[in-house]
């Protein structure tokens, strides 16, 4: 039956399909239906690894995702994946792997020196160590050895993608009981969706490797049968390789698919992943559950392994993992594996059982002709690179007896995977039969069932299964307690080689160190011995280590408690976060309606608010600042043409408008008469300055409210959520109307020739049409929209059309505006010339802090009778300090260039960069003016005029003096052109 490691067995193995792999430069070989891991086993290999701290050898542990030893590097350069455990990675011809963290090799790593000091670097060693003579002495040879995988050197070429779905029942896990609560879920009145989800590639969990005849029939026909019932049904979805990982409120669950990940990488197409969030009336958590290993020295060797791993590598696979095995138990599951690895062709050379009486069990393996010790337990593994032996102790009369053998199987016991019903806000009950943490009360509408609710025995698992997908209650069996385990005294020396989490080198005595510290409370000890946070997340090693402190402190498990469950349940591939969302997609620009004529003109596009727009535009051979002071000298001495259709556009109409608006802005709105426009300021709760822009009243129940481009969305979204919330008596409609009208922005002296040029019924004469007022009419024979209002402090409309005429309109107006030498502007040029002005630039002239009185809206706030947002957090005690910052301007008294945003400003003698009393917030160099120039909120700033203060950035200090920021006509005479 035993060919090398591999037997004629494997129920899920295509034979027909040889494939072939590569193992850390090794040609190797395994079938169809492998997995990295079984096809590794089979090949005899034996160290599939390092540990992380002392990087001792470590073989294969597990079979699923609890593997805490075989952490690999899949494949190589783009599509390169570090860290993935090799008992879920399915073999496919030509596969590519490694181990992580060992070098040169997992037979030879050089690190393993750190074995040979483990006593000088115990659990905490690092809080302790490293810091004298300096830190940064020891830091890059540790982050050097710190780490596992390596991050793949180039993009990842792989797509990913999202789906949602909405069904009536979720059931997570397709063993027996997963696929009979499924069964009657979907038989149930009203379920008109059922979805049945399975992490692996095959359904059927625990069936793929029992023998034991399930309502008659063998396991794996049972599967077949359940699964051939289930597709015929149109209610329900399947999905195989799609793990649950999280479960949130309100009944949303989170599936990671694999879609591809099985193929090789030259033969996938489409999406790699896919990410579901999947909103539940009701979920059946069929998780399954791990088991426990058995604490004792040397239990970290290569031939180490759980017993039901072993089983499933030998019965699933075909693939067994020694030749010669003892396998030791407190529990009846035990006994399965041993007779199925005896059956696959291994010799068990004994059952070791902390139990005195195994019952039934014990007479099966004596009719097997297995030798028992019973009321004993491993004392210490015997051999360096594999097992070579085991020594056993007798709980009792301390007898002790070595065994020869090649591999240790052992089973502590089992633990529910309760991870997902935890996060759901589950609580958990700890039962002291099966010394585990059993799924105590819901908070939602989930239940637990067949081993996750810590149901072992087959048939009542299928049976309380189909009760709990009928809404039905069903008494499960009492519970047959485990065995003894044995425990370690404080202090005793074989608790330093008995290992508790196998990835990160935590032992029992680290777990004694750690209570001897003082770090009794779980998450303390999760913290200081990094127990339970390898990439496995403690599903075989938590409980253990619970287990032991509780040992040492005295205190029963439950008071201790565990550690917080937190999704995701197992590592999740980061681009199946990100799915679509990445590169120029992660967030789409929009573009302006003259996007095609400012390409044309060599627009340099930047990203601002969302959009896609002209930084600036210049022609050949200019450089950026050549081509923005070529823009800006163009605007101030002739006319240029700027696209504003990025602005916020806010309609706000009904009866209680104007009362509505009242509240939202700082200063007055009911005032304004018709036709007219006012600058005003919008405050957040804490009265911290959020958004500016200018407003109109196009009639009395009717106004237009301007924003910047970034806040067009969340002001329309606050005022909804004000008047839905707070005001819902006020007699208001809101609607963002931002993309529903293109604006452009002629601006400069002879921009009403320019408009006036297009043809327009509008009287645009200076006393017909004056500054901040705001006309409706015809510009170009399309219905118009019209501002006179100005960001550059020059003679400026804001003409807004219908947005698709909004490309017409630029190109009427640059036809129009030729015989006047019309320039095309960008942002950065409008920059500028807000900065020569002056003028408030949200977000960067405002931080966190900002209040309206720093900018030199104290007064209008005076005259404001009415109550309005913020208000109340303004005249609080931090908003009436007299040192606040003030914005004002900065003259550069140096002679240099400009300054640099975010420069401290400090007193002119200041000779240290500390005590900072304000920063720059805006710079520019002013063409018009010939000179840089700044803006800056400092400490009591509109009372400092003309005073000189230093200012430091990065080790380099300046010389400037406080000025008031409207260093370019001060008067406003350009306005009128």
């Amino acid at each position: 039956m035993v060919s090398g490691w591999r037997t004629t067995g494997g129920v899920t193995l295509d034979r027909t399909t040889p494939l072939s792999f590569t193992w850390a430069g090794r040609r190797l070989s395994g079938f169809a239906g492998d997995t990295l891991a079984s096809a590794l086993l089979a090949n005899g290999v034996s160290i599939v690894g390092r540990s992380f701290k002392y990087h001792r050898p470590r073989g294969l542990f597990a079979a699923g995702l609890e593997e805490a030893n075989a952490i690999v590097q899949l494949e190589q350069g783009g599509v390169s994946i570090p860290n993935l455990k090799a008992t879920q990675i399915e073999l496919y011809d030509g596969l590519i792997a490694g181990p992580v963290n060992a070098w040169p090799s997992a037979d030879f790593d050089v690190m393993a020196v750190n074995a040979l000091i483990k006593r000088f670097i115990p659990a905490a060693f690092y809080y302790k160590t490293f810091f004298w003579p300096s830190w940064r002495l020891f830091e890059p040879s540790i982050r050097k050895a710190a780490g596992l995988g390596i991050a793949p050197p180039r993009a990842d070429p792989d797509v990913y993608e999202h789906s949602y779905a909405h069904v009536d029942v979720l059931v997570i896990g397709s063993g027996a009981a997963g696929l009979a609560a499924a069964e009657a879920a979907a038989a149930v009145r009203g379920n008109a969706r059922v979805m049945l989800v399975e992490a692996d590639a095959e359904f059927g969990g625990g069936l793929l490797s029992a023998d034991e005849p399930v309502e008659g029939a063998s396991p794996l026909a049972w599967r077949d049968a359940a699964v051939g019932r289930l597709r015929r049904m149109s209610n329900v979805l399947l999905l195989n390789r799609a793990m649950a990982f999280g479960f949130y409120d309100h009944g949303l669950i989170t599936l990671s698919e694999r879609l591809t990940d099985h193929l090789p990488p030259g033969q996938r197409t489409g999406p790699r992943q896919r990410m579901w969030k999947v909103r539940c009336t009701r979920v059946i958590l069929a998780t399954g559950a791990f088991e426990r290993p058995v604490p004792f020295a040397g239990n970290d060797l290569p031939g180490v392994m759980l017993a039901s791993a072993a089983q499933t590598y030998a019965v699933r696979f075909g693939a067994l993992p020694g030749k010669r095995v003892v396998l030791c138990t407190n529990n009846d599951s035990a006994y399965g594996a041993a007779f199925a690895l005896q059956d696959a062709g291994c010799a068990i050379e004994a059952i070791v059982d902390t139990r005195d009486d195994p019952g039934a069990w014990g007479a099966a393996a004596h009719a097997r002709s297995i030798d028992m010790i019973k009321g004993a337990a491993p004392l210490r593994a015997l051999g360096h690179r594999r097992v070579k032996g085991l020594g056993v102790i007798a709980l009792a009369g301390r007898a002790r007896t070595r065994i020869a053998c090649d591999t240790v199987l052992t089973s502590d016991g089992w633990n529910p995977a309760v991870h997902l019903h935890s996060q759901s806000g589950g609580l958990l009950a700890y039962d002291e039969a099966l010394k585990s943490f059993l799924p105590g009360a819901s908070v939602q509408a989930a239940v637990s069932v067949g081993a996750a609710a810590g149901v072992l025995d087959l048939d009542a698992a299928i049976i309380g299964a189909r009760a709990a997908a009928r809404g039905e209650m069903a008494s499960a069996p009492a519970a047959i307690p485990v065995g003894p385990t044995r425990r370690f005294a404080d202090k005793d020396n074989a608790a330093a080689k008995a290992w508790v989490d196998f990835q990160n080198d935590v032992t029992v005595g680290d777990v004694q160190l750690a209570a001897r510290e003082n770090f009794r409370s779980v998450e303390h000890l999760k913290r200081y011995t990094t127990l339970g946070m390898a990439s496995d997340q403690g599903k075989t090693s938590n409980i253990a280590g619970i287990h032991a402190l509780s040992d040492l402190l005295g205190k029963p498990v439950p008071e201790i408690g565990t550690t917080k469950f937190r999704p995701p349940f197992d590592p999740v591939t980061i681009g199946a976060f990100a799915g679509r969302s990445v590169g120029a997609d992660l967030m789409p620009l929009a573009h302006t309606p003259s996007h095609v004529a400012q390409m044309a003109l060599g627009a340099k596009m930047e990203p601002y608010g969302g959009w896609l727009r002209s930084a600036y535009l210049p022609r050949p051979g200019e450089s950026e600042d050549q081509a923005i002071a070529r823009e800006v000298n163009a605007v101030r001495s002739g006319v240029g043409l700027f696209d504003a259709s990025t602005l916020g556009k806010i309609e706000v109409k009904g009866p209680d408008a104007a009362e509505f608006l009242q509240r939202m802005y700082v200063n007055g709105v009911r005032n304004l008469k018709v036709g007219k426009c006012r600058y005003g300021l919008m405050l957040n709760e804490h009265g911290i300055v959020y958004d500016d822009g200018v407003f109109a009243r196009l009639a009395d129940d009717h106004f237009l409210v301007g924003t910047t481009s970034g806040h067009a969305n969340p002001i329309s979204e606050s005022f909804l959520e004000w008047l839905q919330c707070e005001w819902p008596h006020l007699r208001v409609l809101v609607e963002n109307v931002t993309t529903g009208w293109a604006v452009m922005n002629v601006a400069g002296r002879h921009a009403r020739r320019v408009l006036a040029g297009v043809g327009t019924d509008i009287d645009l004469a200076p006393d017909a049409f004056p500054h901040m007022t705001f006309r409706t009419g015809t510009v170009g024979g399309v219905s118009a929209r019209v501002q006179r209002v100005s960001f550059t402090g020059e003679l400026s409309y804001e003409v807004a059309v219908p947005w698709g005429y909004g490309a017409d309109l630029w190109d009427g107006l640059m036809n129009s505006g030729r015989p006047y030498g019309i320039t095309a502007f960008g942002v950065e040029s409008l920059m500028v010339m807000r900065v020569e002005k002056g003028f408030l630039h949200v977000g960067s002239d405002t931080d966190g802090t900002t209040y309206p009185q720093d900018l030199g809206f104290g007064p209008a706030i005076a005259k404001k009778p009415d109550d309005f947002v913020g208000r109340r957090s303004i005249t609080r005690a931090e908003g009436l300090r007299e040192n606040r910052r003030e914005l004002v301007g900065l003259e550069v008294a140096d002679g240099g260039g400009p300054l640099e945003v975010g420069a401290h400003v400090l007193p002119a003698d200041a000779k240290e960069p500390k005590g900072t009393q304000g920063w720059v917030t805006s710079s520019a160099y002013s063409p018009t003016l010939n000179r840089p120039l700044a803006m800056a909120l400092v400490e009591r700033g509109t009372k400092r005029l003309k005073e000189r203060v230093r200012l430091w950035s990065l080790g380099t200090w300046r010389e400037a003096r406080i000025a008031d920021q409207r260093f370019f006509d001060p008067a406003g005479k350009q306005i009128n052109g």
